[in-house]
């Protein structure tokens, strides 16, 4: 495959973006998952017992959203939702054993992705990029987790 044209550092750098999120979603994709429903699994599996609306702020949807997402984990078993103290009204979501195998192994694959990407630099080189791309960075708002 022809590099495209970059004319810009930053160009470069969304490029770069773009090589390690599609390798997330080509990961996600062999699991027969959509993007959304691979977020929401991960946040599960970090985050056991949310509730939907606690899951609809952090994956930036509407609560009818999640809940279909839900439904459809749920039709597969990788997750549950579990009534809370009795309440029938007040439900917890949980993945299950299988939606966390499923999931397991995402950020040993995200490492591979940037070893691959970064695999042309030597570790001085590394050291350097790093440097420079702190440096840039330092005076930018971090991005929000939510």
């Amino acid at each position: 495959m022809d590099a495209p044209k970059l004319t810009s550092t930053l160009d470069l750098v969304r490029w770069i973006g773009w090589a390690q999120r599609k390798a997330g979603e080509d990961w996600i994709r062999e699991r027969e998952l959509s993007h959304a429903q691979g977020f929401v699994l991960g946040y599960l599996v970090q985050n056991p017992g949310s509730i939907q609306r606690d899951i609809a702020e952090v994956s930036r949807t509407s609560a009818a959203s999640v809940s279909s997402l839900l439904q459809g984990l749920e039709r597969r078993g990788l997750v549950e939702r579990r009534t809370q103290d009795g309440d029938e009204r007040s439900k917890r979501v949980h993945a299950t054993e299988a939606g966390t195998e499923l999931i397991s192994g995402f950020e040993g694959a995200m490492a591979a992705a940037d070893e691959t990407i970064l695999a042309p630099l030597d570790q001085g080189e590394r050291a350097t990029l790093h440097a420079l791309l702190t440096k840039i960075t330092a005076g930018l708002p971090e991005p929000s987790r939510s």
